[in-house]
């Protein structure tokens, strides 16, 4: 298993164990690993993600990870509080990917704009993490 595949696994574990978050979203919670063609509003959905080997150390990856929310609330609240509290869920229990270690986990930006083309709103989290692989 890579490195990214099993933080994206780690953090998918992490949100849906969430009390919080479940309340926002549905229990069981609606995270999804792409957008479904058919979806209960509001959901959240992993996005794009990049995993980069650090030059001369083999076993750490550094990532780039993108989560979507998806609302349509008429307004950015639900996005905010949503996004808010996957933040702090994250910052709560970090995950903790088989066969690596998390170095570091942050929270770069979280966007929040209109999606006319689906009358939905949608907000954008990107976080930035190290990982090293275990021996």
């Amino acid at each position: 298993m890579t490195a990214g595949f099993a933080l994206q696994k780690a953090i998918y574990e992490t949100l849906a164990a969430d009390p919080g978050l479940k309340a926002l979203i549905g229990d069981p919670a609606r995270l999804h690993d792409g957008r479904p063609e058919t979806a209960v509003y509001p959901f959240v959905s992993f996005g794009d993600a990049r995993e980069t080997r650090v030059q001369g150390a083999d076993a750490l990856a550094e990532h780039d990870i993108r989560i979507s929310i998806h609302s349509r609330y008429d307004g950015r609240r639900e996005i905010a509080e949503i996004s808010e509290r996957i933040i702090a869920a994250l910052e709560a229990a970090p995950p903790a990917p088989a066969g690596f270690r998390l170095v570091s986990l942050a929270h770069v930006s979280t966007e929040v704009f209109r999606r006319a083309d689906i009358d939905a709103h949608q907000g954008l989290i990107r976080l930035r993490a190290a990982t090293e692989r275990l021996a």
